[in-house]
């Protein structure tokens, strides 16, 4: 542990504490404070100012990220005839309403489910196993629809889903640290412009209350929030 935490110290160095940044140069902090030996996830965390318990203050939504999310993505789609064929024509790794038996078996080797509308009664016993996972359809995800060609293309295309926890924290990936300064910030300006069009009505106050980027292991670099506060 000792090592790791020398690690994170000298990386730590690269960003002043107080300081708050334009995206493009916290990301370039970013990429340069990773250590670690894998290409790290670059995510980004932003603080709201709604109250999650009210349902209509509930920020969710999805946002298909320009650069991809560097993560080659496994689809499952849970469809019957034509709908299967366009899956599977769509570049869907899995396809078929026999894989509801198997993930009742325990096989859940995939990390995206589309399911076509009439075939979301089969899914409902599958809550307990989904649910938990944060891979059970939900037509607000896009992931429940007859357009299973257009749903399995964008998430293979770097499609993201998010949602607010419980004490107003969105977080998200947006790409990894091998990418290019470009490409990172192409992505989060993408998913910034995505939660501030999913500000709920009933949200009071400033909106936007903070923003932080960093890598899996790597210390947060604050964005300066200007831009997006309302």
């Amino acid at each position: 542990m000792h090592e790791h935490g020398k690690k994170y110290s000298t990386a730590a160095k690269n960003r002043d504490i107080a300081s708050t940044y334009q995206p493009r140069q916290a990301l370039e902090i970013v990429k340069k404070s990773a250590f670690a030996k894998f290409d790290e996830t670059v995510e980004v965390a932003v603080r709201l100012g709604v109250d999650p318990r009210h349902a209509d203050q509930v920020v969710r939504g999805t946002v298909v990220l320009p650069a991809g999310t560097g993560k080659s993505v496994r689809v499952l789609v849970i469809a019957v005839g034509d709908k299967a064929r366009e899956a599977q024509e769509a570049g869907a790794d899995f396809v078929g309403a026999e894989f509801v038996q198997k993930i009742k078996d325990g096989w859940l080797d995939f990390d995206v489910l589309i399911a076509t509308p009439d075939q979301m009664g089969q899914l409902g016993q599958l809550g307990r196993v989904l649910g938990p996972r944060g891979l059970m359809p939900n037509p607000k995800a896009g992931t429940v629809t007859f357009n299973v060609g257009n749903a399995v293309r964008e998430t293979k295309a770097g499609k993201i889903e998010f949602r607010v926890d419980k004490a107003g924290n969105v977080h998200a990936p947006i790409g990894k640290v091998s990418f290019g300064v470009e490409a990172l910030e192409t992505n989060f300006t993408a998913f910034m412009d995505q939660i501030v069009r999913s500000k709920p009505a009933a949200a009071k106050g400033v909106y936007v209350k903070n923003v932080s980027v960093s890598s899996t292991m790597g210390p947060g670099v604050t964005i300066d929030i200007n831009p997006y506060r309302g």
